[in-house]
C-alpha cells in the first residue's frame, strides 16, 4: 500500500514539472512572432552615386583689360573738325579740313585721314573713299588749341555720267584721322556719286600739314 502511494505522487511530481517546462518554452521570446526583433538595422550609407559633390563648380574670374598707354595720336574724341573756305580748278572744288585739338593736352597727327560721302538717317556711305593724293607728310604735334589741315578736293558730279553716277543726296563727311578706328562727323550737304564705276574720283585728299 505504501508503494503504491509513492509512485502514484512521483508521476504526479513528474507531470507537474513537465507542464512548467512546457509552459516555459512556449512564452519564449525567440518563438513569438509578435515579439519586436532584438536589436533594428544599421541604416545603409548612401552609395558614391548619391553622396553630394565635395567639390563646388569652379568660379570664373572677370579680368579687366589693363588701359592701353596713351600713345600721344590725335583720337575722334580729342578734336573739332570743320570745313573751311576753298577756291575751285578745273571742275574740283578744294577746301582744307580744320583739325582742331580740344584735348587740354598736346596730341600728334600724321598721314591721311580716311574720307567718304555718307547720306541717310543711318549714315550709309556713298560711293567710295577719298583717294589718297600725294606721299606722306611729316607728324604735326598739335598743342591744345591749335589746328591742323588736310585739303579735300570736291570734284563736281555732275560732270559724269548720270548712269554711272547714280547722283546721290548726302549730308556730309564721315571722317577717320590716321590711325584711328573710331570716326566723326562734319556736315557738307550735297551731292555724290553711288555708282563706284565712274571714271575718276568724286573726293580726294592730301595729307595733313599745319594749319
Amino acid at each position: 500500500m505504501v508503494r503504491t502511494k509513492v509512485t502514484r505522487v512521483g508521476m504526479v511530481a513528474g507531470s507537474v514539472a513537465l507542464a512548467a517546462a512546457l509552459a516555459a518554452c512556449g512564452n519564449s521570446p525567440s518563438n513569438n512572432p509578435a515579439a519586436p526583433p532584438s536589436s533594428s538595422p544599421a541604416p545603409s550609407s548612401p552609395s558614391s552615386s548619391e553622396s553630394p559633390s565635395s567639390s563646388a563648380a569652379p568660379t570664373s574670374t572677370v579680368q579687366q583689360a589693363a588701359p592701353k598707354p596713351d600713345d600721344g595720336l590725335c583720337k575722334a574724341k580729342d578734336v573739332q573738325l570743320s570745313l573751311g573756305t576753298g577756291d575751285g580748278a578745273a571742275g574740283t572744288v578744294y577746301r582744307p579740313l580744320l583739325i582742331k585739338n580740344v584735348s587740354g593736352k598736346p596730341c600728334t597727327i600724321q598721314g591721311f585721314p580716311g574720307i567718304s560721302y555718307v547720306a541717310g538717317e543711318d549714315g550709309h556711305q556713298v560711293g567710295k573713299d577719298a583717294f589718297r593724293d600725294g606721299t606722306k607728310g611729316e607728324a604735326v604735334t598739335l598743342a591744345n588749341g591749335q589746328s591742323a589741315a588736310a585739303d579735300i578736293g570736291f570734284v563736281q558730279v555732275r560732270n559724269f555720267d548720270p548712269g554711272a553716277c547714280r547722283p546721290t543726296e548726302v549730308k556730309g563727311l564721315r571722317v577717320y584721322l590716321p590711325q584711328e578706328t573710331a570716326s566723326n562727323f562734319v556736315p557738307a550737304p550735297g551731292t555724290g556719286c553711288a555708282g563706284k564705276e565712274i571714271p575718276g574720283n568724286q573726293l580726294t585728299v592730301k595729307t595733313v600739314h599745319k594749319a
